[in-house]
């Protein structure tokens, strides 16, 4: 039921308008920015507002006067003058039960909201909203308290409708994989049937730190590596599990997952994993994992992705990939990677290079490429004459990726140049499949939607990577685009002030975590309210600030612990 908290206030320099009011309401009065309350308005209707700032008020006219009724700063007299004192809370409209947005009277009466009008004040009631995202809690430490689960219009997540998910927060406090995980997770529960009226959906995640994603079809036994009793663990897992049955999950972890990890050398197969050998020799043994390579015949189209970091402002490097790729200067004789270093190694030297007629491409220019290709290239286990054995290239395993499956690529033990060769490798498969372009008789139909999900984005999309980069395009490409094809990105940064312009903007959701009030002051929370930008500097880990276009406001969402196994970080 609701309850009578106070008076709208208007006055002279403080009035109502048709977005903003505030109202007085009793001194120890417990309430939480975010908390929504109603007030009645004309023609019967009532409006919405949710608290963005609280302030406490007394009669005195400056801190001189208190200073002098506590006999002239004596802290321990008890000032003989009484103060009148209350609370004033800012507030912004969100909704109108009838569209009228005339600005709300002085003197109505304000009430906090029940749980079926903060429903609806939020926009949650909208039929659509199936896909969960967390949930809110209202009234904090009152007796009013409300617990409310929180659920995306999927339209306006993964299309046609809005697509793509940004989500940003300090390292570790923030735990931005673990939400991107919740929601991957909730999506593949919602979507496992592939009659589905929104069509199906299949998973590729990148693993970039550690172990964090080599795990996620195993259950967390929640012990806290060490830190949890057998009973302790017991006690919460069931209620996490609780937590997920009411948003209407499943308790069990990731279903239908493949692992693809980086080939090793011949003697330390597990050389470029954080797996251990007898981890990765596990895998391999039960199907559920392959170790990838590039061969030279297939993948040489795709060393520009190489340079993706690199200026390359006279497009030389552009130019030698087409030369090469044109199988221009003997190129067209290169059978493998070695053959090919070696053709390089001839264009670098004036004497020696076949490229006699076209001078186009100076000398120095082969050089440089020589340079950054050798030192990825070279004696690593990742480019290899052909795939054999346990080994697989990327593009033949994703081309016949299926509904619901789930690929996970570790990356987290590579350099950072050959991280972004995978990643950019990846997007541009996928982009491919989803164009029709691997179509043929008898293949398998791709999934109607492929969410791709990569942490540090600042990596291949921040405000200072090069506009030649190849990564940077295909990246633009998706987040423009991709909605219409199919290809949704979820990714993740520290950062979000460090991140493209386009790549943000073309995001229908944003999820805000912890961060510092150097980054809040960044022109790219300036619609964040003063008050919310300083909550997003002390949230506590599990806790989101959460935009879609869906709802009215901002909301302050919680989400449960993951339900796959997590391993300890060194």
């Amino acid at each position: 039921m609701s309850k009578l908290i106070g008076r709208v206030i208007a006055t002279e320099n403080k009035p109502t308008s048709v977005d903003t009011f505030a109202f007085w309401t009793d001194s120890k009065l417990i309430l939480n920015p975010f908390d929504i309350v109603r007030i009645d308005h004309v023609n019967g209707s009532r409006s919405y507002g949710v608290i963005e700032d609280i302030s406490h008020i007394t009669d005195a006219n400056s801190f001189l006067t208190n200073y002098i009724s506590s006999d002239f700063g004596d802290v321990e007299v008890t000032p003989p003058t009484f103060r009148v004192a209350m609370n004033y809370v800012d507030a912004k409209i969100i909704c109108n039960t009838k569209g009228i947005y005339i600005p709300v009277q002085s003197d109505e009466k304000v009430w906090l909201a029940d749980e079926k009008e903060i429903i609806y004040a939020l926009g949650l009631d909208n039929k659509h909203c199936v896909l969960p995202c967390g949930f809110l809690e209202m009234y904090e430490n009152t007796n009013e308290k409300v617990i409310i689960p929180v659920k995306f219009d999927p339209r306006f997540v993964i299309g046609p409708e809005g697509a793509h998910l940004n989500i940003s927060g300090i390292s570790g406090l923030a735990a931005k994989t673990s939400y991107a995980m919740f929601l991957l997770k909730a999506i593949q529960d919602n979507y496992h049937n592939e009659d589905t009226k929104n069509g199906s959906v299949a998973f590729v995640l990148f693993n970039v730190k550690g172990k964090d994603l080599m795990g996620i079809h195993l259950p967390n036994d929640f012990t806290e590596d060490g830190k949890n009793s057998i009973v302790q663990a017991e006690d919460e897992r069931q209620r996490e599990h609780a937590i997920y049955q009411k948003m209407g999950l499943l308790t069990k972890p990731f279903d239908h997952v493949q692992y693809l990890v980086p080939n090793g050398d011949v003697d330390r197969p597990a050389s470029n994993t954080f797996l251990n050998e007898d981890e990765l020799s596990d895998y391999i043994k039960n199907k559920m994992a392959n170790q990838f390579v590039f061969t030279y015949e297939k993948d040489k189209e795709d060393l520009d992705l190489l340079f993706s970091n690199v200026d390359d402002s006279n497009q030389t490097l552009d130019a030698i990939q087409e030369y090469i790729i044109s199988g221009a200067g003997g190129f067209d004789k290169c059978d493998d990677w070695q053959s090919f270093l070696n053709l390089v190694s001839k264009h670098c030297d004036p004497a020696e290079s076949p490229n006699t007629k076209n001078k186009d491409i100076p000398v120095v220019s082969w050089r440089r490429f020589s340079r950054i290709i050798r030192k990825t290239v070279d004696h690593s286990a990742l480019f290899e004459r052909d795939a054999r054995g346990n080994t697989v290239r990327l593009e033949d395993k994703i081309r016949k990726i299926q509904p619901n499956d789930v690929m996970v690529i570790d990356i987290a033990n590579l350099g950072e140049i050959m991280q972004s060769f995978v990643f950019g490798d990846v997007v541009r498969i996928i982009n491919k499949l989803q164009l029709g372009e691997y179509d043929k008789k008898g293949a398998p139909k791709p999934p109607k939607k492929i969410i791709i999900f990569i942490d540090e984005l600042n990596k291949y999309a921040s405000t200072e990577t090069p506009k030649n980069s190849p990564i940077l395009r295909q990246i633009l490409d998706v987040t423009e685009r991709g909605r219409s094809l199919g290809v949704i990105l979820f990714a993740a940064e520290q950062f979000r002030s460090a991140i493209h312009d386009r790549v943000k903007g073309n995001c229908s959701t944003h999820a805000y975590g912890r961060t510092n009030s150097i980054e809040t002051s960044k022109t790219d929370y300036r619609i964040v309210p003063n008050t919310y930008k300083n909550i997003l500097t002390r949230l506590d880990q599990g806790e989101y600030l959460i935009q879609n276009p869906i709802f009215r406001s901002m909301l302050k969402i919680k989400f449960p612990k993951p339900l796959y196994k997590q391993f300890k970080q060194n």
